[in-house]
């Protein structure tokens, strides 16, 4: 009897915020989609971020894919909306590190992005949003990129009008930072 093997045996699942959602871009062209025409069989890219989602949308969001679904390798971009909404840091750790222990349990690798909060929340406050991250990735021995939107924010040539979000032009960009860290959780 022949056995079919499906196309896609692997799943790379991404959970973020409109930093990830192709806010007010070409979904074509979004740092995933680009990442979906990169990887290969037996790779596929699943999405399930969105617009607006806190640390808390996105645990609800994983937990409920994750029971339903398995996921190889998570890649986790949330926490700008935490941040700038001004939600408590603890509150952030707690729901990062349960959706990295919730991938864990299912054996997936964990890829973290963080970012960069604009400088007007203050140095301290900005401090402790950054040190979550490092937190999380040394507690959890998950791999971080500290600044996934290295090379891209700040530049105005690179980002909407509301200073905030990524073009469509720095969408490569931001794949090529993602890149490295994640070919090496491919690879292993």
């Amino acid at each position: 009897m022949l056995s079919i093997t499906p196309l896609y045996a692997k799943t790379i699942l991404v959970v973020g915020d409109s930093l990830s959602a192709a806010h007010n871009i070409d979904e074509q062209s979004s740092w995933v989609n680009l990442l979906r025409q990169r990887v290969q069989a037996p790779w596929q890219v699943v999405n399930i971020s969105a617009s607006g989602d806190t640390s808390d949308n996105g645990l609800a969001k994983l937990t409920r894919y994750l029971s339903a679904n398995k996921a190889d390798i998570v890649i986790i971009e949330l926490g700008a909306n935490d941040g700038l909404r001004g939600l408590p840091l603890n509150g952030l750790q707690r729901n990062l590190g349960e959706m990295v222990g919730l991938a864990q349990k299912q054996s997936a690798k964990v890829l973290l992005l963080a970012t960069w909060l604009p400088p007007n929340y203050g140095p301290t406050f900005i401090k402790r949003f950054n040190q979550v991250y490092l937190d999380v990735a040394t507690q959890h021995q998950v791999a971080l990129i500290p600044m996934f939107l290295q090379g891209v924010a700040g530049d105005p040539a690179l980002m909407q009008s509301d200073g905030l979000h990524p073009n469509q032009k720095a969408q490569p960009i931001i794949l090529n930072t993602v890149w490295p860290r994640l070919q090496t959780l491919l690879n292993n």
